[in-house]
This record gives C-alpha cells, sequence and structure tokens, in this order.
C-alpha cells in the first residue's frame, strides 16, 4: 500500500518525465493525471500538491474498478505471467515484474489506452442512460 509521501514522489518522479519525455504538452499543459480513488490518491496533502504543481486529474467515479487501467489491463497481464512461479523472495518478484513490464511494448500500452478510452465513453453513455431515465 502506498502511503501519502511515497505517492507524492512518485508524481514528482511523473512530472519529471513528462517535463523531459514530452516537452510539447508540457509546455502546453496538455497533459492529464488518471489515477484511482485510493486513499492515497484522494488525500488533501496529494490534491493540494497536484493543484500547487497545476497538475489536472481526470475524476475517478467511485467504485469503478473497470475505470482503472491498473485494475483492467495491468494486474491480469502481471498475474498471468507470474501465476505458477514460486518466488523466495519480494526481491525476486519485484525483479520479475520489472522485467515483464519492460517487456510490454509500446503497441500494447496503446491498446490498453484505447481499451481506457473505450470504456470512459461505455461509462459516460450509461450514466446518460440511467438519469435521463431516473429524471422521466
Amino acid at each position: 500500500m502506498a502511503n501519502k509521501q511515497l505517492y507524492q514522489e512518485v508524481l514528482a518522479h511523473l512530472r519529471h518525465a513528462v517535463r523531459r519525455k514530452r516537452p510539447e504538452l508540457w509546455e502546453n499543459q496538455a497533459w492529464m493525471l488518471h489515477h484511482d480513488n485510493a486513499l492515497a490518491h484522494t488525500l488533501l496533502l496529494i490534491r493540494s500538491y497536484l493543484a500547487k504543481h497545476q497538475t489536472y486529474d481526470v475524476i475517478q467515479p467511485p467504485y469503478s474498478p473497470d475505470l482503472t487501467p491498473a485494475d483492467f489491463f495491468l494486474f491480469p497481464k502481471l498475474k498471468t505471467s507470474l501465476k505458477g512461479h514460486c518466488f523466495q523472495t519480494i526481491e525476486k518478484i519485484h525483479e520479475n515484474v520489472i522485467r515483464e513490464l519492460g517487456s510490454t511494448t509500446e503497441s500494447v500500452f496503446q491498446e490498453a489506452f484505447q481499451q481506457w478510452k473505450k470504456r470512459w465513453e461505455q461509462c459516460i453513455a450509461i450514466t446518460v442512460d440511467y438519469f435521463e431515465e431516473d429524471s422521466a
């Protein structure tokens, strides 16, 4: 479980990576952060950090793991590749996870992004229908 200090360090690293790797997005402030509603992500310290550094985030609806790429893409991918292996130490687990992530091609991540967009569109369509019916 990530705590608020660790997550703030992760955000600082992410901001630096975006600035270095995607300067066109950084200069125009045209990038957004999407994270789930984990406690470490929603604490006042983190929300203040994001506001202070003008880091915009996509609001995650409550109880929506189907919209979180880690839940519908990353964790299942890692579970599948690590299933059936016995690791003697946490370091060995870490090594294997890093190796699996490193071997994942950019096109696989792009496909996950496209799935994420499709899931958001489906969520919006369902929510609109639900509220239209509810208000009638």
